[in-house]
């Protein structure tokens, strides 16, 4: 994307270097609503945008046409690096919770770029700007005004021919944030028995479930399976790592996939122990298995917070008397579990989730068929890779689209990026190369870090606080002998350690700072 060469005016009081845009000037007079937020007034290239004032390389913002929702939009661009700020002060605001809401493109490649509301009587709060070259993206900032005044910022701090577009901002009273902020962690018992280790980032030894939990996470999922080939992942296992959740303080996630093995788009194969079983026999299975699990839970005082009644369900479950060529089956099977869920505690969240975050005609689809059907269910989970699941913008319209039309929260179930591309092990990693990539997000720390606060904030903004939060899978499956991918081969690898959220030398990783998202 290209921008017209603008004259750069002259700088104001030079910057120091390396620190945000944190005190322009203020203009004479301040307005209690927002003025311009749509970009409309002034039309393309005005020296600064109507109602809004400018600090720093004042050359590089400016209006100009290809609005979201009108004629115009702000940009920031220069051919050469540039730092700065397009704010307008606000005072005369009655104190309380206010969010402010906006649509955003980029290109990617800045140091920084973001929305925040400052000076409101309380600490800033930022939100970054997601890496979307076409699609607009929704980004939500919430804050608490004490002081009856506000300043809403937009600042870049970029490379030359770094550029973004935001468009369609309003300040309103409200607020946001996230209620889970958890990641699966269904690896750590049998890692831990092959010799895993976990360090904190200084490079102490301790709990892994410590660790997440002082940088943050709140929510854990933990799948089980069935007869499970290695005995992990099993209701014994489960029982004894969610002690350990719920020691921390932490609400726990339990994820049926009614197999002895991976569940997923591709297989949903029945336990050994139901081979043979006819369509009544598994809605009994199903609901004796959901009870069992879920009721020991409860009996050891871990009762669960929330379950998934299958995973990633696309095609149905237990085939192939539940798959989705066999709707009224599975309707039948999916509300054995729910009855399940609901005998034992009702107040536990019953969930169905689905793969492919990104696919908006592919979840309609489903969940019109389950709610046809008669299937009951109180949230929806959505996986959303990017490297596979279209794009951030795909991804936003698919899970705004899902709370609107059922009516329910949302979250994600399963995300994550990778730190780097080689492996640790000898099993080749699942993205190792630079072209699997999602663009603007490179395979280092920073990457991995700035992907998991960008899907965070898209949850953040889904409208009407239905965004419950995210997921990030499998944080502490490190590299470990005999803790592969298949568990009936000791020998296999792993091809998910560059996605972890503990580096090859162990230590917790600079994204477990997502965690810390509001």
């Amino acid at each position: 994307m290209f921008h017209p060469r603008r004259t750069l005016r002259a700088l104001l009081p030079p910057l120091v270097a390396g620190l945000a845009l944190t005190a322009p000037p203020a203009p004479a007079a301040a307005a209690s609503t927002l003025t311009n937020g749509g970009f409309e007034a002034g039309g393309s290239g005005a020296a600064t945008p109507a109602g809004w004032s400018e600090y720093g390389d004042t050359g590089a913002s400016f209006s100009e046409a290809g609005g979201r929702g009108g004629g115009h939009r702000l940009a920031h661009w220069s051919s050469s690096a540039y730092k700065v700020e397009t704010y307008q002060h606000l005072s005369g605001l009655a104190d309380g919770d206010y969010r402010l809401t906006a649509w955003v493109r980029s290109g990617g490649g800045q140091n920084a770029a973001h929305l925040a509301l400052k000076n409101c009587g309380g600490a800033e709060q930022r939100t970054d700007l997601p890496v979307s070259a076409d699609g607009w993206i929704r980004v939500v900032v919430p804050v608490r005004v004490t002081h009856n005044r506000c300043t809403v910022s937009v600042t870049s701090d970029a490379n030359a021919g770094n550029w973004i577009n935001v468009d369609d901002l309003t300040l309103a009273p409200g607020t946001s944030g996230l209620s889970v902020k958890g990641a699966d962690i269904s690896s750590l018992p049998k890692s831990e028995a092959r010799g895993g280790v976990y360090r904190s980032a200084s490079g102490s030894a301790g709990d892994a479930v410590a660790l997440l939990g002082s940088a943050g996470m709140n929510y854990a999922r933990l799948k089980v399976w069935v007869d499970p080939a290695d005995g992990y992942n099993d209701k014994a296992r489960v029982l004894a790592l969610a002690k350990r959740v719920k020691d921390r303080g932490m609400k726990l996630l339990v994820d049926f996939h009614y197999s002895d093995t991976w569940a997923d788009p591709g297989k949903q194969t029945k336990p050994a122990a139901w081979t043979g079983h006819g369509y009544d026999r598994l809605k009994a299975d199903v609901h004796r298995h959901t009870h069992d699990v879920l009721g020991a839970l409860k009996a050891q005082g871990t009762t669960a917070d929330m379950v998934q009644i299958g995973n990633e369900i696309n095609g149905g479950m237990l085939w192939n008397e539940g798959s989705t060529a066999h709707w009224p089956q599975l309707a039948g099977l999916l509300n054995s579990g729910y009855d399940a869920v609901k005998a034992v505690d009702p107040s536990t969240v019953a969930a169905l989730h689905l793969a492919e975050g990104g696919d908006l005609d592919g979840t309609r689809w489903w969940f019109d068929n389950a709610v046809s059907h008669g299937v009951r269910f109180d949230a929806i989970g959505l996986s959303y890779y990017g490297y596979w699941h279209g794009t951030l913008h795909d991804f936003q319209t698919t899970l705004d689209d899902a709370a609107a039309r059922y009516g329910k929260p949302v979250f994600v179930a399963e995300t994550a990026y990778p730190f780097r591309l080689d492996s640790e092990d000898a099993h080749e990693n699942i993205i190792d190369t630079a072209e699997e990539l999602v663009p603007g997000y490179p395979a280092s720390t920073t990457g991995q870090t700035r992907w998991m606060n960008d899907v965070a904030s898209i949850v953040e903004a889904v409208p009407d606080g239905r965004g419950l939060g995210v997921f990030h899978w499998e944080a502490t499956w490190t590299a470990r002998t005999g803790n592969g991918w298949d568990p009936a081969d000791p020998s296999s690898g792993n091809g998910w350690e560059n996605q972890a959220l503990f580096g090859y030398d162990d230590r917790a990783l600079p994204a477990t700072a997502w965690f810390r998202h509001r």
